[in-house]
């Protein structure tokens, strides 16, 4: 198997991951990534068979599994119930619960509160350079959850505050520091949402907390823990992956010139799908194998991670024809952006509705939007997303 040495921490991989992709897709799309020290694979059909099969996991293996440290007890009480590193029995159980209360009807109904919070925050836009980040692509997802949740609005940047520390967890880099300050989130985090979820319980509303407080199903209920780590698991997921697509989608745009053709009405889904392929808000998924596996001719051992590169296989050429250009008029093709399987991300329609919706109507607003600077990364590997995205909203 060859060996891929390449540091998650480089800045110009950062910056462009995608020619390191492109050459390991070209070499060998199995390799060993040093400095991770786990098997790595990069092709689509492999990404998405190993998404579907079950002999591989989120869930840590039992002669895997190691008490938290201490300075990490309240991320751990967390992560323990989340459904993202849980597996069947306990996974269909937590997903079908969620999915009761989380239904097609519920985000559908939530399009009129999109328009309303897009409405507030284009109206906020100034008329020079000015970062679209945070005063669109993090206000709107965040916003939005937290209307959909039952949870005040104005509490937005704390939330945002407490999802950050703990979604760096999952980064490269990860320091004792980021421990301690994703601990200190896991339980403000906690106190807050116990607080609502009592008051919920004595004064339901017609809110995702509530009614994930009612979901039933053969008689069984979301325990206090799992109702905790389930609405934070869906604050956290529930806007990082969006931020980072509106953040990424403007850029793809503005950058190919595309025409406005691609935001109407008949045209949105497409162009959505293509930015979700061309510049995914995930690039890796790991998972565990619970048996030894073939995996393009190597063996992946039980107990051993195996890391998906999601980003690499919306560029794989064995899939996508030029895959390099950002075509929205693209024929739809499956990618693994939301994942795939039983982990499939469960807001994906809502991320959808509200990606179609703020690139339509940021577009309507400012249809001369233009970049001021070049639009840089955050170092957040094996995230990927904008720290910064200048525009103004005329030509210069």
């Amino acid at each position: 198997m060859k060996t891929l040495r390449q540091s998650p921490l480089d800045p110009a991989f950062v910056q462009n991951p995608y020619a390191t992709y492109a050459r390991v897709l070209a070499e060998d799309p199995v390799q060993f990534w040093d400095d991770y020290g786990m098997m790595a694979v990069f092709d689509a059909t492999t990404v998405q068979a190993l998404l579907r099969d079950r002999r591989l996991g989120r869930a840590v293996p039992e002669d895997h599994r190691s008490k938290a440290p201490d300075h990490l007890a309240h991320f751990d009480a967390v992560e323990r119930v989340s459904m993202l590193d849980l597996e069947p029995p306990h996974h269909t159980r937590l997903r079908g619960l969620v999915l009761r209360a989380f239904t097609s009807r519920r985000i559908k109904a939530l399009e009129p509160d999109i328009h309303a919070i897009c409405d507030d925050l284009l109206a906020r836009l100034p008329d020079g350079p000015f970062d679209l980040i945070p005063a669109f692509c993090t206000a709107l997802p965040v916003r939005v959850i937290a209307r959909l949740l039952g949870v005040p609005e104005e509490m937005s940047d704390q939330l945002l505050r407490w999802s950050n520390a703990m979604v760096a967890m999952y980064q490269a880099g990860r320091t004792h520091e980021t421990e301690l300050a994703a601990d200190a989130a896991a339980a403000a985090f906690t106190a807050f949402l116990t607080g609502y979820v009592e008051e919920r319980r004595h004064q339901p509303r017609d809110d995702l907390i509530t009614h994930l407080i009612a979901a039933e199903e053969h008689g069984e209920k979301l325990s206090h823990a799992e109702l905790i780590g389930t609405c934070i698991l869906l604050l956290n997921a529930g806007h990082e992956a969006t931020v980072h697509t509106l953040g990424n989608a403007v850029k793809a745009l503005l950058e190919h010139e595309t025409p406005a053709a691609a935001l109407a009405s008949s045209a949105i889904a497409a162009t959505v799908e293509e930015v979700l392929r061309f510049d995914p808000p995930l690039h890796m998924f790991t998972r565990y194998a619970y048996e030894d596996i073939d995996v393009g001719g190597r063996r992946l051992a039980k107990g051993q991670q195996v890391a998906l590169i999601l980003g690499a296989a919306g560029r794989d050429p064995a899939r996508f024809d030029t895959p390099d250009r950002f075509d929205p008029t693209r024929p739809p093709a499956p990618h693994a952006a939301f994942g795939g399987g039983l982990h499939f991300c469960v807001g994906a329609p809502l991320a959808r509705l509200e990606l179609q919706i703020g690139l339509q109507r940021l577009f309507q607003h400012a249809p001369g939007l233009t970049l001021t600077d070049r639009p840089r990364y955050a170092d957040s590997y094996h995230f990927h997303g904008l720290t910064h995205l200048s525009v103004t909203r005329g030509a210069l």
